[in-house]
């Protein structure tokens, strides 16, 4: 089966097909570092993730860039915001970096695929500024106090993505710069002077305290005076820069389809003259509590907080469970089955590996398990190459779970080739394309047990160091009866689990 993908541009299922039959050029439009990233991110992180492995799986090379806006007014409401007993940062680009630190920490913990590069707003601003040059030159967009906006009644295609006419859209852009503009429809690609001091306090928290009033971001020097960059053309220019002037795939979230994405087309079309991407993949909301999971909503759980309460496997097998360009919601029995569900398949993985190391592993032995093998890799391969669905591919690998185990209860000797295929099948889809680490059990609960198990001992030493050591041998007794072996070395007490 032909991998098919549905495109938002066209609203169809169509064949994969990339301008290179050997590599896929992919743009996803990245986080704005002005908090720390949750789940909502996380679950299109992964998908992105396994798109990217999927592709690689056909065999293309993939050149993934994912952007970072380091440059937003969101950012600088945050300046000077005081937090564990210091402040987020001085200025824009200090707060920035230090969301950035985690963010790269979280895409480590979730074992994501690199990304090839991920370029920063504020190191392209040459390349955004010749941008908008090349735009004024063609006539499609025009200087005005000191700001540039992108005239939408030059580009007929306008609306394309989100189908509807320019007739049809409603103003863009801050109120005060509607006065500026041709069209109340045009949108900024250079905006005059700083971050106005009624957009920090808007987004700023009325229950945390600053040390900087009324900070105004970063500016820079263009033809037309100091300025900031627009949003919409900062994506164009990064994938311009990394990508081409045409790419293959551009991936971002439902809710920015218009207008982001929508000026985006336009924007880089009009420079080009080239189809800026040929597919537009779409990831449909999170939510929690009937929202969408956001960090303005405050409705939102931590990515490095939730790896560490439920492991990356069980968060990569809940998102998994839902195609990306399906809604899902956050539940705590969400979490819960999709704990049962890793535990089960990793149960299955670490029992066929053993058996298939086992003297009664027979190669002469057949059995209905290769059947169920060749099923499972088939309905996998046929639920990926349908836009990525996730959700069927994840439904193979659990059935042939049931499959192996059915297999083994009971039987005096095994199908050692069946086995072998089996965990073939386990390892290259579920760690290689679903991204799952058999090897690495539950991380945030392992990482919990070991911190309890630590604490215990460190109590035990205490009583033991106070003569306690009848109090001592309990607790140590205590620790096996829950399957903890402990051992006294020269070095401290040592245990395994």
């Amino acid at each position: 089966m032909t991998l098919r993908l549905l495109n938002t541009l066209s609203g169809e299922r169509e064949a994969f097909e990339p301008a290179d039959p050997d590599n896929v050029l992919l743009y996803y439009c990245g986080l704005t570092v002005s908090d720390a990233a949750h789940l909502g991110h996380a679950r299109t992180w992964v998908h992105v993730d396994v798109i990217h492995r999927w592709l690689e799986h056909l065999g293309y090379g993939v050149r993934h860039v994912e952007n970072v806006t380091d440059v937003n007014e969101k950012i600088v409401a945050r300046v000077g915001e005081r937090a564990d007993g210091g402040t987020l940062g001085e200025d824009e680009l200090d707060v920035a970096r230090s969301f950035i630190g985690q963010l790269l920490a979280d895409m480590r913990a979730l074992n994501l695929e690199r990304a090839e590069v991920y370029p920063r707003v504020s190191e392209h601003v040459p390349e955004i500024i010749a941008l908008v040059e090349t735009l004024i030159e063609k006539g499609y967009a025009y200087e005005s106090n000191g700001s540039v906006y992108f005239d939408v009644t030059e580009f007929p295609d306008y609306g394309k993505l989100s189908n509807q006419s320019v007739a049809d859209v409603e103003a863009q852009g801050a109120e005060d710069e509607r006065s500026e503009k041709r069209t109340p429809a045009d949108f900024a690609l250079w905006k005059a002077g700083g971050v106005s001091e009624a957009a920090v306090e808007e987004h700023r928290h009325g229950d945390r305290e600053y040390d900087a009033d009324s900070p105004t971001g970063e500016t820079w020097d263009s033809p037309w005076g100091e300025g900031r960059p627009g949003w919409h053309i900062e994506c164009s220019a990064m994938s311009m820069t990394h990508l081409d002037d045409s790419i293959d795939i551009h991936i971002g979230g439902r809710d920015l389809v218009f207008p982001h994405h929508e000026n985006e087309i336009a924007q880089s079309e009009a420079a080009t003259g080239e189809r800026f991407a040929s597919y537009w993949l779409h990831a449909d909301l999170f939510e929690m509590d009937d929202e969408k999971m956001s960090s303005s909503l405050g409705n939102f759980i931590p990515v490095s907080e939730a790896v560490d309460r439920f492991g990356v496997n069980a968060l990569r097998m809940f998102f998994a469970s839902a195609s990306y360009n399906s809604t899902q919601t956050y539940s705590e029995a969400a979490i819960e089955e999709a704990i049962e569900r890793w535990e089960r398949l990793e149960a299955a993985h670490d029992r066929v590996e053993s058996a298939a190391d086992a003297p009664n592993a027979r190669t002469k032995v057949e059995s209905p398990l290769r059947g169920a093998v060749e099923d499972a890799r088939t309905a996998f391969t046929d639920a990926m190459n349908d836009d990525f669905n996730t959700r069927e591919a994840l439904a193979a690998l659990l059935e042939l779970a049931g499959a192996a185990n059915r297999h083994l209860e009971g039987a005096d000797t095994y199908d050692y080739r069946g086995l072998r295929r089996t965990l073939e099948t386990f390892e290259e889809f579920g760690e290689g394309v679903l991204g799952f680490d058999f090897g690495g059990g539950a991380e945030g609960e392992a990482t919990l047990v070991g911190e309890l198990v630590e604490l215990v001992l460190e109590l035990r030493e205490d009583e033991r160091e106070a003569g306690n050591y009848g109090r001592a041998d309990d607790l140590r007794d205590d620790l096996e009866a829950l399957g903890v072996e402990v051992q006294d070395t020269d070095d401290g007490p040592e245990y395994r689990l």
